[in-house]
């Protein structure tokens, strides 16, 4: 059986790597990587295929920046190239990019069946891009991964055939699992940027809705100016923030540099370790809602919503909108360094990436 694997971001990088891991186990699979490039920076992209063992993909399309018609547009037009090159049994897209929907689109159109892990997520505001791509790509989809028992409800709710769908568990908590005790024992950062367990607070910010809104993004940063005369904050740059805040010429503050660290992006095994160790997590991003819960840190999410509402009603993530203002974020950070979540397993048992393998093993009839 002959598999193409589409991956672009680097969420989807540390998935790929531990599903193509039960892959493994099936000798009788062929697994084809397609790597459209949206993901196109040294620390954004190959670093992770370094640390993570994931063999370097047979297509790289290069395809990144440009708006998202744009984009998904040319990585439509490419992927389909491959797919008509290869004739795959089955696509296997993750996720809510470009990439995911691009790949879904390419291969619903040739008559290839897709298989979407992370199936299910729903933040019920259609404004943005990534809630567009994860329904489509759902209605499109043969096979549903969800991770978690609320996706499989949405799937069934908005109509999708059960015998389609599936609750497996989270693969980002396999690779959690999988990858955390390596990251303890290989990564150096917290010595290199001077860190103490504990006494740091992480931040990531990322999407589109916060760092293209001048408002948004000054009330994120006004936030962490004010929460860093306490405490040093670590803002790894996503290409696109940084590109926002020397548009604005919010680089210049004075004390900008001095409070807060600004690093390139980092690997994910240093990632890890920041997450591990922080006081805190601020973020945007949905795998870093997760991992600060599989590592029982608490998490504000800079955002109106969140699709993983389980992690609010066991109390660690609180979600605050950027629109609220400076004070409201940093008054919220400040609260939440002193609470604690309660117990919890909503995303499985660590055997997501195997229970995938399993079940398209059966649907396919390719058992070792």
């Amino acid at each position: 059986m002959k598999i193409i694997t589409i991956v672009g971001a680097r969420p989807q990088f540390v998935k790929a790597a531990v599903v193509s891991k039960a892959f493994d186990c099936l000798p009788r699979v062929d697994e084809i990587l397609l790597h459209t490039g949206q993901h196109f920076d040294g620390n954004m992209s190959q670093i992770f295929f370094d640390e993570l063992g994931i063999c370097a993909p047979k297509y790289n399309l290069s395809i990144s920046g440009g708006y998202h018609g744009a984009q998904t547009g040319r990585m439509l037009e490419k992927v389909e190239e491959v797919l008509i090159e290869e004739m795959p049994d089955l696509v296997l897209v993750y996720g809510d990019t470009n990439s995911t929907l691009a790949g879904a689109l390419a291969a619903s159109k040739l008559h290839i069946p897709i298989a979407h892990i992370e199936a299910g997520l729903r933040s019920f505001n259609r404004r943005m891009p990534e809630e567009i791509n994860r329904i489509m790509t759902d209605h499109l989809s043969d096979l549903l991964f969800a991770p978690t028992e609320i996706g499989l409800r949405n799937l069934r709710n908005e109509g999708i055939a059960p015998e389609k769908c599936h609750y497996v568990g989270d693969v980002m908590y396999d690779a959690s699992i999988y990858f955390g005790q390596r990251a303890e024992d290989v990564s150096s950062i917290l010595n290199r940027l001077g860190l103490a367990s504990k006494e740091y607070i992480l931040a990531t910010i990322h999407r589109a809705e916060n760092t293209d809104d001048g408002t948004r993004l000054n009330a994120i940063l006004d936030s962490f100016l004010n929460v860093a005369e306490d405490i040093p904050i670590v803002l790894p740059l996503h290409p696109r923030t940084k590109a926002a805040i020397e548009a604005n010429g919010l680089l210049r503050r004075s004390k900008f540099s001095t409070n807060i660290i600004l690093t390139d992006p980092i690997g994910y095994l240093d990632m890890i370790m920041l997450e591990k160790n922080a006081l805190l997590i601020a973020t945007d991003s949905g795998g870093v809602q997760k991992e600060a819960f599989i590592y029982k840190v608490p998490c504000v999410t800079l955002r109106d919503e969140t699709e993983w509402t389980e992690l609010v009603e066991l109390g660690w993530n609180t979600v605050v909108s950027p629109l609220s203002g400076s004070v409201t974020i940093s008054n919220t950070i400040r609260e939440k360094m002193a609470t604690k979540g309660v117990a919890g397993s909503p995303y499985g048992e660590g055997d997501a990436s195997k229970r995938i393998a399993a079940e398209i093993s059966k649907r396919y009839g390719v058992a070792a």
